[in-house]
């Protein structure tokens, strides 16, 4: 059964400003969407259409018409933001597709577009310097009537995006990867990775990009006739894309109210290093019902929900160990008054404003409220009483 969202929780969700939206102001995310969007535009010789629609939308747009099966576990509220039974926040921006798939019907003549669909996301992720709970995405979609788009150009489409978000010319050595990915909405489906240096000096590979060709059943369900259309259909991370691109260590600084970041995010410049406060750790003895419960992504989003308003003050939230009731020692069965499929879980809080430093009263409320909205054990250990 879903869970919906309350009021408050839906207003808080639209009130987020999306940084993509020049209407919003100058942000670097609009600077690296323009390149994209250019960068393909000279590639294929088209003309580009930006579609900015609300992110409340249909939940059989964002699932049912794009291929996922009833039983798909990201249908789930754990997952997913529903606001009832028939609408949502949508979890990627290809939930605005098939309405425009459905405004083609008429198309008779010769057609070649890109499609620009960028805008907020809502979904469950872990916390961390990479992730958040409502990132920014951009989905590039190629649509043509009376010509075929195949692997080639799906290749050439992932070369051009590469390169428009990481330059030859500021970055020679990048290298990048695609490997097979299966999604519902598309055939021949790639995950598009790509190689790159760390502070370290070691490298790493991290995903970029998915995409794929639109699979035949996508377009029949809006009516139109796979043996005269085909797309190419790509869905890009637009914060990841410009962390890459300028070197940001941190998601968070890409909304920094700080005067020495926020300027840096007016441009696609590297990324100078402002003073960083330090931070503080907080370790939580949770008691939870099941070793289910003991997910990162789902104990992430509660502690977000719990937080509110200053959920962006949480850098980071580890899982250090899960120990059964069985495993335990008698004692600290009977301490924390745990039943026998329970389990005990040592879950980490890295707190580390961006703006100021935290006192330790703050910190222990802070970790008290999380802890509040997590634990589930009839015993509570609170740090600020």
């Amino acid at each position: 059964m879903n869970k919906y969202l309350t009021p408050t929780e839906l207003q808080s969700a639209l009130a987020l400003r999306d940084l993509s939206d020049p209407s919003g102001g100058p942000h670097a995310l609009q600077l690296l969407l323009d390149e994209v969007t250019s960068g393909l535009q000279r590639l294929w010789h088209v003309e580009a259409s930006t579609h900015r629609l609300s992110p409340l939308v249909a939940t059989a747009d964002n699932y049912d018409r794009l291929g996922y099966s009833a039983d798909d576990v990201t249908r789930d509220s754990r997952y997913s933001r529903h606001v009832s039974p028939t609408v949502m926040l949508r979890s990627h921006t290809s939930a605005g597709m098939p309405a425009l798939l459905d405004s083609l019907r008429g198309e008779l003549g010769h057609y070649d577009r890109l499609h620009v669909l960028p805008g907020v996301v809502y979904r469950r992720d872990a916390i961390d310097r990479t992730h958040v709970g409502a990132p920014h995405q951009v989905d590039l979609w190629r649509l043509k009537a009376r010509g075929l788009l195949g692997p080639a150009e799906l290749q050439s489409m992932m070369a051009a995006v590469v390169e428009a978000v990481l330059p030859p010319s500021q970055y020679p050595d990048v290298r990048w990867r695609a490997t097979a990915s299966n999604h519902s909405y598309t055939a021949g489906g790639q995950q598009l990775d790509v190689l790159v240096r760390q502070p370290d000096g070691s490298r790493e590979w991290l995903e970029l990009a998915e995409c794929g060709m639109v699979d035949s059943a996508i377009l029949r369900g809006s009516g139109l006739n796979p043996g005269r259309w085909a797309g190419l259909a790509l869905g890009l991370g637009l914060d990841r894309a410009v962390m890459l691109r300028k070197g940001i260590p941190d998601i968070r600084l890409l909304r920094s109210d700080k005067p020495g970041v926020r300027t840096q995010m007016l441009d696609l410049h590297p990324y100078r290093p402002v003073s960083v406060l330090p931070e503080v750790r907080r370790d939580l003895s949770l008691v939870l019902d099941t070793a289910d419960e003991a997910d990162v992504e789902l104990l992430g989003d509660l502690a977000r929900t719990a937080l509110g308003a200053e959920a962006d003050v949480l850098a980071a939230l580890e899982i250090v160990a899960v120990t059964t009731a069985a495993a335990l020692p008698p004692a600290a069965v009977e301490r924390l008054r745990m039943g026998p499929e329970q389990v005990n879980v040592l879950l980490r809080l890295v707190l580390q404003p961006l703006d100021r430093t935290l006192t330790d009263g703050e910190a222990n409320r802070l970790r008290d409220r999380v802890y509040r909205a997590l634990h589930r054990g009839k015993m509570l250990e609170l740090s600020a009483g």
